[in-house]
């Protein structure tokens, strides 16, 4: 994979871009969150599916390109992760999917996810994983190859240095660090590289020893 990526990116900057044996993964920051957005590309077929539209879609479609885009998954129901869904999937004709839990957050019909469920980019696959507690469909996006390791596309569930925003509901955070807990950090290793919503991207292993106190402090 290339060395020259480090997932810094700022908001009207240039992408970083991960070139991996079976997928190109191109990291944007959109819109005055700070929202980031990921394009995967599949190698070997071409096909496109873009993780959240989150904002500023001529710079989004630009990224596109001619290349086409078959699927936009939005992680969670968030306005912020989904101001420029409408018009990406009005000029590309992509699908649009998000977690059932979530759809009716969304401003246009779009197709139900389900823990388990597996989205296509071309010859290879992001397996879906439902983390609730920062919103009641959140999804993290899990691609995983014997030769390109583990990639782990978390939305707002999981940061460096925390788990996503719960407005202080012991119920939705003892939710969300629970699934954070049992079902990434049970199940990957500690190479599994993670791309957030907002900011930089970490590693499982190096987050790993804070989860006792992500939880003794409530957030």
């Amino acid at each position: 994979m290339s060395e020259r990526y480090t997932g810094d990116v700022s908001t009207g900057g240039p992408p970083d871009v991960r070139e991996l044996t079976g997928l190109t993964i191109s990291k944007l920051s959109v819109g005055p969150m700070d929202n980031n957005a990921y394009l995967l590309r599949c190698t070997a077929s071409g096909d496109q599916v873009l993780i959240d539209a989150a904002n500023e879609a001529p710079r989004l479609l630009e990224l596109v390109g001619d290349a086409g885009l078959s699927a936009v998954v939005t992680t969670h129901r968030h306005m912020d992760h989904w101001v420029a869904l409408e018009e990406v999937v009005a000029t590309t004709g992509a699908r649009s999917l998000v977690h059932a839990a979530d759809a009716d957050g969304l401003p246009i019909a779009s197709e139900p996810l389900a823990d388990g469920d597996r989205v296509r980019v071309g010859e290879r696959w992001l397996d879906v994983i439902h983390i609730v507690g920062h919103t009641p469909g959140s999804v993290a996006l899990l691609y995983q190859d014997d030769a390109d390791g583990r990639h782990l596309f978390t939305g707002d569930s999981l940061f460096p240095g925390g788990v996503g925003n719960t407005e202080q509901d012991p119920v939705r955070f003892n939710s969300l660090i629970d699934d954070v807990e049992q079902k990434l950090f049970d199940r990957l290793p500690d190479e599994t590289w993670f791309y957030p919503g907002h900011g930089k991207d970490s590693t499982l292993g190096a987050e790993r020893s804070a989860l006792p106190e992500w939880r003794a402090r409530g957030w």
